[in-house]
């Protein structure tokens, strides 16, 4: 359907409006189009099906270019979908060999809860029972209800590796293919779990600031429920096109009007992404990437009365995906965009990160770069990032590790190397798996990143 100009509105005040609401569309609509790309991405390029456990049979590489992800655990993305086969269950093995880290989300990649050793299970295992929109709470006996207001949704998990070596990384596999997806219906004689292996395959996930977002956003639309708090959108969506039940097709002045208004939405996201950074540690740059009042709203299923932070979702969804229902149970981020002078990271540059001596984590720490422009990992990066796993990390004689970022490795110090790009920007998430105490009351700080001299 074409977009319809509201009556007696002026050509110019209707393409003004088209505009204004199409930026509000690109804003609230952010982590839905998050979902919808790495749902096409598992389909197109790793061709899977819903009801089907994507999957990394190796560290990820740089070909998966999803916002953000971590290169130090094991994935695993089962993609659901509960319209025509009913209530799904996820079954989450117990920590023994191995433990698994996640949440399970809806189409809006709100969490509905955390699974594994820091989630509901409490690491004894769990067949976790993903409902539908409408269907009743209660789960049979042996279950853990997940209901859900979306019928798509998908789980992140990640297979944790106890060490750094080959053997670990297929130990975390090996654990990892223990997990269960089937339906409720299927439950007395459950068929194999569908394994679909991801590594070998571009994985394009990334935000596409063009139609394509639009496309993806008409999309869900047409195949979801509308939730009670996103009515008020029904009008904003006609305006451009988007309308439940009537193709999207918008004709070429209107096309022109939508590539104006995500490039002018992009421009705002960018703004907003910087404005993220409130310095975690008094006058220092790293920064939790997260606004509290989402944080709030993300663990109370957005229940948080006279708030609904659709400008700070917007802005984080447009860098990562997944959401914890409780964060810093299971892990916690640190991130930077800038140096100790507070200057952006730039790839031409050596920089050095001096992690100091007894990090608190019980499983391990990591650092991993990212292009500043896209949030997805460097393209054609020989590593991504340094962890405490590391083979052959190098540390100094009181315990800390100098993490080195540049676009060539540092002589006698490649173990250490993290590689960036000469030609851009670049970012640096700082992962805590298993955070402890000395994190949160900040008696153990992360330093700024200094530039080598």
């Amino acid at each position: 359907m074409d977009a319809q100009p509201v009556g007696g509105l002026s050509e110019g005040l209707d393409a003004r409006q088209l505009g204004e609401r199409a930026v509000e569309a690109v804003i609230w609509g952010m982590p839905a189009v998050n979902y919808r790309m790495m749902l096409e991405a598992a389909v197109r390029d790793a061709k899977a099906e819903f009801n089907q456990l994507v999957y990394w049979s190796g560290l990820l590489d740089w070909k998966n270019q999803t916002l953000t992800p971590n290169p130090d655990v094991i994935y695993l993305m089962p993609f659901i979908n509960t319209k025509d086969v009913g209530p799904v269950v996820l079954e989450i093995p117990p920590a023994d060999e191995g433990a698994i880290n996640g949440s399970v989300m809806n189409y809006w990649q709100a969490a509905i809860e955390d699974v594994g050793p820091a989630g509901v299970d409490k690491g004894e295992g769990g067949k976790y029972l993903i409902l539908p929109p409408g269907h009743p709470d209660q789960a049979p006996d042996g279950y853990i209800a997940m209901p859900s207001d979306t019928y798509q949704g998908f789980a992140l998990l990640r297979s944790v590796l106890q060490g750094g070596s080959d053997a670990d990384v297929a130990q975390a596999v090996a654990y990892a293919k223990r997990i269960r997806l089937y339906p409720l219906s299927q439950a007395a004689s459950p068929p194999p779990t569908a394994f679909v292996d991801a590594s070998q395959v571009l994985f394009d996930a990334a935000i596409p600031y063009d139609l394509r977002f639009f496309r993806a956003l008409d999309q869900m639309v047409q195949s979801e429920p509308w939730l009670e708090r996103d009515r008020v959108m029904i009008d904003q969506l006609r305006t451009v096109g988007i309308t439940r039940g009537q193709p999207f097709t918008p004709d070429p002045r209107t096309q022109e009007l939508l590539e104006a208004a995500i490039s002018e939405a992009r421009a705002w996201l960018d703004a907003g992404y910087a404005a993220v950074f409130r310095p975690y540690y008094e006058g220092g740059h790293w920064a939790l990437p997260a606004d509290p009042e989402l944080i709030e709203s993300v663990g109370r299923s957005f229940q948080v009365p006279d708030t609904y932070p659709v400008d700070a979702r917007g802005v984080t969804y447009s860098f990562a995906f997944f959401s914890a229902k409780h964060l810093g149970s299971g892990q916690f981020y640190l991130m930077t965009i800038t140096d100790q002078d507070g200057n952006p990271l730039d790839g031409a540059t050596a920089y050095r990160l001096r992690v100091p001596a007894d990090a608190p984590v019980t499983q391990y720490w990591s650092a991993t770069a990212y292009d500043r422009r896209t949030h997805t990992f460097i393209r054609n990066a020989p590593r991504l990032g340094r962890s405490s796993q590391s083979p052959g990390l190098l540390a100094n004689a009181d315990g800390s590790v100098d993490l080195l970022f540049g676009p060539a490795p540092p002589q006698g110090k490649e173990a250490n190397w993290v590689p960036t790009r000469p030609d851009g920007q670049f970012e640096v998430l700082f992962r805590f798996y298993g955070p402890q105490k000395p994190l949160f009351d900040k008696t153990w700080q992360l330093p700024d990143i200094t530039m080598q001299t």
